[in-house]
């Protein structure tokens, strides 16, 4: 079987984060996790599904605040327990999350 090199938009990015972050918090945010890692293995193995898969990021992003609010508490949790920011990198996610975590360490 050969599987597609696509990347997931920063949406997608921002909530697999967040859901991983808060997983060991809330088991509904794992169930989420999981949701959205079998939708993921879809799409790349078939891109008819990638409409599902952004439909349900969207909702998911939604209930959680939407996409600047997943993106402040999933830095914002990294921080709390680490005492840092670590990942970087060039796309739009990895910009956004940089600027909310120089906003935080600067408080």
């Amino acid at each position: 079987m050969d599987r597609r090199k696509e990347k997931p938009s920063p949406e997608a990015k921002a909530l697999s984060l967040f859901l991983m972050s808060h997983k060991s918090i809330d088991p509904i945010y794992k169930e989420q996790s999981k949701r959205m890692n079998r939708l993921w293995d879809l799409v790349l193995e078939n891109d008819s599904r990638m409409k599902d898969y952004t439909k349900t990021v969207q909702k998911l992003l939604i209930s959680h605040g939407g996409y600047q609010e997943v993106v402040e508490k999933t830095v914002k949790y990294y921080i709390e327990n680490t005492g840092e920011w670590k990942l970087k990198g060039d796309d739009k996610y990895c910009r956004d999350a940089q600027q909310v975590a120089d906003r935080i360490m600067k408080k």
